[in-house]
Formats: C-alpha cells, structure tokens, sequence
C-alpha cells in the first residue's frame, strides 16, 4: 500500500509541475515529456499523431506495469499493462472532450466577439482573427484555429463547419449556422450574433440553475453508491484477508458479485438521471 501512495504522489507531482510550468515538462525528458503531450491534447483539443499515439500506448502500458508489479506483483502487471492502451485512450478521450465543453462554455464569448469585430468593419474572415485576439482559454484556442485554417487557404465556409464538427455543440452550431446564412443571404450579422450571444447567455444561466438545483441529489446519490465501499475497504482494514475469505465459498461469492453489479448498474443510472444537459 505505501508502495502505491508513493507512485500516485509521484504522479500527482508530475501533474502539477505541468500545470504551474506548463513548458517544463516539454524541455524534460524524452520519456516525461509524455505527460506534456496529453496534457496539450486537453488544452487545445486536437488528436495525435501517429508518433504521439505510439508514444502515449507504449508510456501507458509501461506505467500500468510497473504500478500493477509494485502493487501486487508481476502476473497484476502484466495484466494492467495489457489494458495501459485502453487506459491512455480512454484518458486521451477525457481530454477532449473537456476542451469540447470548454469551448461550448465559451460560445457566448465567442458570439460577441466575433459581433464587435464585424462591427468595427472587419469582414468575416478577418472578424475571426481579431475576435481570436480578444478572448482567452478554449474560445481562443478554436478561433485561432480557424484563422489559421484561413491563412492557408481554406475556404471560410470549410473552416467554419471544422469548427462545428470538432465542437459538437449546439451553441457553436448556431453561430456556424448564422454565419454561413449571412453569407447566402446577407443581413446583419453583427445584430443577429449579438443576439444568439445573449439568448446562449440565457441557456447557460438556465442550465447553471438547474445543475444547482439538483447538486444535493446527486451528492446523495455518490455517497449511497460509495457506502458499500468504505464499508468493505474498513471491512478489510479491520481484518486484512477477509474480502478474499468471501471468495472461499460459492454463497457469498456469488452474492458478492451480484452486489458489485447492482452497484454499478446504480451508479450509472444516477449518472444518467443526474446529467443535466441543454
């Protein structure tokens, strides 16, 4: 157990030197520069290469071995590494998708500062770039992204529906939509994003609302599902051996079983219920 405190704290402190310096980590290393790559993954949303792919499974895998040998020994290593790709991947996933919500909480900024650069005279293509420069985290990420699509040539509608794809957010898909009509049909599209900015602006609120609205019932729900664990990790600690004593006959293995997939089943149903989505 001191074992893998000691790695998870390793690990932690990697994680926060990365955060605190983020060009750290890219100036380590070969093998810790691993770690920077995932984490640039998550800030700006984009998948890896073939190279950084093969690097991240290959780390994965050797950091599940050696966490699994030091835990519990070299057969539980060698099982955690043969699912450390499934690991990475799944972590890679996370990433993502964070800067995706990310970038569809920043859709109201976006809208708005795309309207203040359209009305200060910039067409479209450069309203992208001048909006880009005034906003901060994920939204400057993406429209930075745009621009530079721009820069190279692509076509303004291409780049916009990029975006949209990689968003997959209704917010961005409105303000894609808006655009593209405005070059079809024309009109006001500083006035028509400025009004998209604060009907998104609503949503979110709304949304906020009822995420705190039900935060006391899902807090209730995480702890009923995690009841049955403390109880038996104390179980465990009480009397080392008595979890895997409960192996030993057919009855309780067989309950104990049915009780972890009830357990699961709950959790993920009090994840479904307690989503609150647009």
């Amino acid at each position: 157990m001191s074992v893998a405190l000691a790695f998870a704290a390793g690990y932690m402190a990697v994680l926060a030197a990365a955060e605190l310096a983020p060009g750290l980590l890219a100036r380590a290393p070969r093998w810790l520069a691993v770690v920077d790559t995932v984490l640039r993954l998550g800030r700006e949303g984009r998948d890896p290469g073939t190279a950084e792919r093969r690097r991240l499974l290959a780390a994965g895998a050797a950091c599940a071995l050696l966490a699994g040998w030091f835990v519990a020994g070299p057969l539980p290593g060698i099982a955690l590494a043969s699912a450390g790709p499934w690991l990475v991947a799944r972590v890679l996933r996370a990433a993502r998708e964070r800067y995706r919500r990310a970038v569809e909480g920043s859709a109201a900024a976006i809208a708005l500062a795309l309207a203040d650069a359209l009305g200060g005279g910039h067409s479209l293509r450069g309203a992208v770039e001048s909006a880009a420069n005034g906003l901060g985290g994920a939204g400057r990420q993406e429209l930075r992204r745009v621009a530079g699509e721009l820069a190279l040539g692509a076509r303004t509608e291409a780049a916009l529906e990029a975006m949209r794809a990689r968003a997959r957010s209704h917010a961005i898909d409105t303000i894609v939509a808006a655009c593209l009509l405005q070059r079809r049909s024309g009109g006001d599209l500083a006035r028509l994003l400025r009004e998209t900015a604060r009907g998104l602006e609503d949503q979110e609120r709304l949304l906020h609302e009822a995420r705190a609205a039900t935060a006391q019932a899902r807090f209730t729900g995480a702890i009923v599902v995690a009841l049955p664990v403390a109880g038996a990790a104390l179980a465990e600690l009480a009397s080392p051996g008595y979890l895997r004593s409960l192996a030993g006959s057919f009855i309780t293995a067989w309950l104990g079983g049915l009780a972890i997939a009830m357990q699961v089943v709950a959790a993920v149903l009090i994840r479904r219920l307690g989503r609150v989505r647009a």
